[in-house]
């Protein structure tokens, strides 16, 4: 976006337009759904263990405290009978638990396209596009640092792929957009690229509240209607062991009190930032997170709440993070039953810690992501194109871990354990007999157009096949669905009005200088 551009009408893209050039889309994909998790939770602890978390927790957070770097939130905390010491906060299990107890169990969250709205809390799973790393690689450029033209590529996939419900932070970070305007630019970018929800970083009071606005804006909604739901989210990570900063919490505050969501985040790694044992990464995790969440309870109770998990380990011999190990799925699990015992919606992540899309990025990513699954997570984050650890993004990575959510889309499809007669299919079997092949049988016939999940980057062919094929490897098919996809991405459909109210917001926004920086 520069500042000529005016505001440019949208053709209709997104299901529509892919429905239009049904027959020769990059991938034939599934559905927008929401994938509704059907199984029982993966629960590691026993009742006792459960308690002695909580109960640690308590602990932390009645004896040792938080260190709050917030000065409003200090004095909204001492209001609330809590125990100030200069910075540091120490909380009461009866309050956290009184505040806890007004957050709700599930909400809404309803961008500018309702058909895209997402609910998090219950069974309902939501998947979100890799956001933050500040380096981009693929297959054609390599490794490099993150622009403008890189973030709008990831915002297109993260529009086309059905399996993504939500764009969360930036998938990239452009550093060629000055850091006073880059909020205002790729906010601009996402509302237009995408209709999906979007997040807005609590980096300083005028990057949420300008996002907030752009948001409205987007939606075409009166002030009132905006507040009394919510239409977006910020996530929050504290900062471990046993502090939240600043604009962290200055964002979160922002959002509660109109009525949008926030997911409090703690980033606890075992050994490093949190004790190198599960339990006690957990706890502290548990504790950071509860502290902030009880304070936006106090200054708005009921506001739309979740708590989120980012505890994994490191390798002790180098010291970096390690991911999608069974200790992070685990503590995954572990932070699951606890939410549950909280009565809070979860988010957890889809990573790993391997350089380039190989098999460890894979396999890293399937444990984290099928840890999402087993834990009852709500929010998956850096659920596609996450690698090095969060420093890279990459658009072959983002679509093979497409390929994994859309599997586990399938794997919660109820139509696959259905035991009605037909899906008994007692006359088939009889039809057959012994001996004889259903390949040909009216009860095939009628279903074997969607019998089975339909791969979108796996090859299925024997060997001979895929070499008389042009033998490519995964990440090859993968960078040939990118590009494809890039060639035909249309815009999903805007009202111009809107689209002009969100335009002139941007251009004066950056006539006044945007956000305030430090250089």
């Amino acid at each position: 976006m520069t500042d000529a551009s005016p505001p440019r009408r949208r053709r209709a893209g997104g299901r529509a337009a892919h429905a239009e050039r049904a027959g020769h889309a990059a991938i034939d994909q599934m559905p927008w759904r929401q994938p509704i998790n059907p199984d029982r939770p993966t629960e590691p602890l026993d009742e006792d263990g459960v308690q002695a978390i909580h109960k640690g927790a308590m602990r932390i957070l009645s004896e040792l405290g938080i260190e709050i770097l917030n000065p409003e939130a200090v004095a909204i905390l001492k209001q609330a009978g809590c125990k100030v010491d200069g910075e540091n906060v120490r909380f009461d299990e009866d309050f956290v638990m009184e505040m806890i107890g007004h957050a709700p169990a599930d909400f809404t969250i309803t961008p500018r396209n309702p058909a895209h709205q997402v609910t998090l809390g219950g069974r309902h799973m939501a998947f979100v596009n890799v956001s933050s790393p500040p380096n981009a690689w693929d297959l054609e450029r390599g490794k490099r640092p993150g622009d403008f033209e890189t973030f709008r590529e990831f915002m297109k996939l993260t529009q086309y792929f059905n399996c993504i419900h939500v764009a969360g932070g930036y998938p990239v970070e452009p550093i060629d957009i000055h850091a006073s305007e880059r909020h205002l630019d790729c906010g601009y970018e996402k509302l237009v690229l995408t209709d999906k929800v979007i997040h807005a970083y609590s980096l300083g009071a005028e990057r949420v509240e300008d996002v907030i606005e752009m948001v409205r804006l987007a939606g075409g909604l009166a002030q009132d209607a905006f507040d009394a739901s919510p239409h977006m989210y910020t996530n929050i990570n504290s900062v471990s062991p046993l502090k939240h900063d600043y604009p962290m919490l200055d964002g979160a505050m922002r959002c509660a009190r109109r009525g949008q969501a926030v997911v409090v985040t703690p980033f606890t790694l075992a050994g490093a930032m949190a004790p190198v044992t599960m339990s006690g990464a957990v706890a502290l995790s548990l504790a950071e997170g509860l502290s902030a969440l009880a304070l936006l309870q106090y200054i708005r109770p009921g506001c739309p709440v979740a708590i989120g998990t980012f505890t994994s380990n490191v390798d002790m011999k180098s010291g970096a993070p390690a991911f999608g190990t069974p200790e992070y799925m685990r503590a995954t699990q572990m932070t699951g039953q606890l939410a549950r015992f909280y009565g809070l919606p979860l988010r957890s992540s889809g990573v790993c810690a391997a350089n380039v899309p190989d098999g460890q990025a894979m396999w890293e990513t399937s444990n984290s992501l099928w840890a999402a699954v087993q834990s009852g997570s709500n929010l998956v984050y850096h659920a596609a194109g996450w690698l090095e650890g969060g420093l890279i993004a990459s658009p072959e990575k983002f679509v093979m871990d497409c390929e994994v959510l859309q599997m586990i889309q399938r794997y919660c499809d109820e139509q696959v354990w259905a035991t009605g007669p037909d899906d008994i299919a007692f006359d088939a079997i009889k039809e057959v007999g012994a001996g004889g092949h259903f390949f040909g049988c009216q009860h095939t016939q009628e279903r074997y157009a969607n019998a089975f999940y339909a791969p979108i980057a796996s090859d299925w062919r024997n060997f001979e096949a895929w070499q008389m094929a042009g033998s490519l490897w995964t990440a090859e098919r993968a960078h040939r669905i990118f590009k494809a996809i890039l060639a035909e991405y249309q815009p999903p459909p805007m009202d111009d009005t809107h689209h002009g109210a969100l335009y002139d917001f941007v251009q004066r926004r950056k006539a006044e200088g945007g956000a305030p920086t430090d250089f």
